[in-house]
């Protein structure tokens, strides 16, 4: 059994050092800081047995457990990343532990008046009577996904001190700066060496994802000309006005807020302009192949039409496709999804299968030849002050992972 004060000391321990990623940084990791975390990690693989345990330049930590039966089976990993996202403050965390929840608010900062409640965030009642630990307000929490290193960690551990458990060779790998899409940037697979592999990065107990969005960035810029307002009849071209009109050209229903499933969007993220020049950043979503296609094509055209409508070239919009979805790489070896069901229902969770509206490291590695499904790691409200984990989700991911590699060796490649 999973000690459980042992799994909450662990996680406060990680959760408690700085690690948020930076994207304007050109280096990797792109802070300093995630070496602090990273180097701590590396030790700590060592302390509990790991063998194999490397870490490179960029942070990159890679670990192996040896096989423990006589019979050749496939290597599996478990990868998670260190790093926490630049949308809200890291540092200074300080976790509250919340024993046997009961379904009521949770005061997370009394002096700022800063409330956890199930009237806005449903998924808390699914906790009731489990332990919860949140932030304090003033900070995000950092369980993605650093509850997705300790359930691996501690999965490991367990299964080190319990040999009785049969299982073939383990990789495990901690990456840096997945929070600003470069965690599998310089993630070596042929070094990893894992026929297949499960990123420990999903929220809500029992989900398991194999599909994620296809994604690309847009950067529009409008090019306007400045003349004083009183004699600029004529003459006054106003970025701005012609961004609203790029803006309001796109479909307005087909935005985050307006969608769910596996419909996709276009996300206006980021605006910056004057008269001269506007610039709009763009992220562009969809799962389907065809239609995320069709998404680009739109704002090209619109380009298009805005400079013919113009007699000038005045809008230049750069597409960038980011990843894809790891479906049409996951669907020929369904069965690396299948073991993961299974084991979730050996230990009494329902599996949840569905499409992550969002990316994942589990996308690139697997267009790098390393099919990567995503499981649950336990938490919720990512990236902001509402962050929380469920310690009794933790304790079943940390179970999931032991049950796969028991599962995985009762596949013979000897046969």
């Amino acid at each position: 059994m999973i000690s459980k004060e042992h799994l909450i000391k662990r996680f406060i321990s990680y959760v408690t050092i700085d690690t948020e990623s930076d994207p304007n940084s050109k280096t990797t990791p792109s802070t300093e800081k995630q070496w602090d975390l990273a180097n701590k990690l590396a030790e700590e693989l060592k302390s509990i047995g790991m063998q194999e345990v490397t870490i490179d330049k960029n942070a990159y930590i890679m670990a192996a457990l040896a096989s423990n039966v006589k019979h050749d089976v496939p290597t599996i990993g478990f990868i998670s990343h260190f790093d926490t996202s630049p949308d809200f403050t890291g540092a200074n965390v300080n976790p509250q532990i919340i024993e046997k929840y009961n379904g009521k608010d949770i005061i997370l900062n009394k002096k700022e008046n800063i409330v956890l409640s199930p009237d806005y965030f449903e998924d808390l009642l699914l906790y009731k009577g489990q332990t919860l630990i949140t932030t304090d307000g003033t900070t995000l929490l950092g369980a993605d996904d650093k509850a997705g290193i300790c359930e691996i960690v501690s999965a490991m551990e367990y299964l080190i001190n319990h040999p009785e458990i049969k299982h073939g060779k383990i990789k495990v790998g901690f990456t840096p700066d997945e929070e600003i899409g470069r965690g599998a940037h310089h993630f070596d697979v042929e070094k990893f060496g894992a026929d297949w592999a499960y990123t420990m990065d999903g929220s809500q107990i029992g989900e398991l994802e194999y599909e994620n969005f296809n994604a690309a960035s847009a950067v529009v810029k409008i090019k306007g000309k400045i003349v004083h307002p009183g004699y600029a009849k004529g003459k006054m071209i106003n970025s701005m006005y012609i961004a609203t009109e790029f803006i309001n050209s796109l479909p307005r229903m087909e935005t985050p807020e307006h969608t769910e499933g596996y419909q996709g969007f276009f996300h206006l993220h980021n605006i910056k302009g004057d008269v001269e020049e506007t610039t709009l950043h763009y992220i562009i979503r969809d799962h389907d192949k065809g239609h995320f296609e069709a998404r680009k094509e739109v704002m090209e055209k619109l380009t298009a039409e805005l400079n013919s409508q113009y007699g000038m070239e005045i809008i230049a919009t750069e597409i960038k496709d980011q990843y894809y979805n790891m479906r049409e790489k996951i669907e020929p070896v369904m069965h690396i999804v299948d073991i993961a069901e299974q084991a979730m229902k050996a230990v009494a969770v329902e599996p949840i299968i569905k499409a992550i509206r969002g990316g994942t490291d589990g996308s690139q590695l697997s267009y790098k030849g390393l099919p990567c499904p995503n499981i649950f790691a336990g938490g919720h409200n990512f990236h902001g002050r509402y962050e929380y984990v469920s310690v009794e989700s933790m304790i079943k991911a940390t179970e999931v992972i032991c049950k796969i590699a028991e599962l995985t060796a009762l596949i013979n490649l000897d046969d």
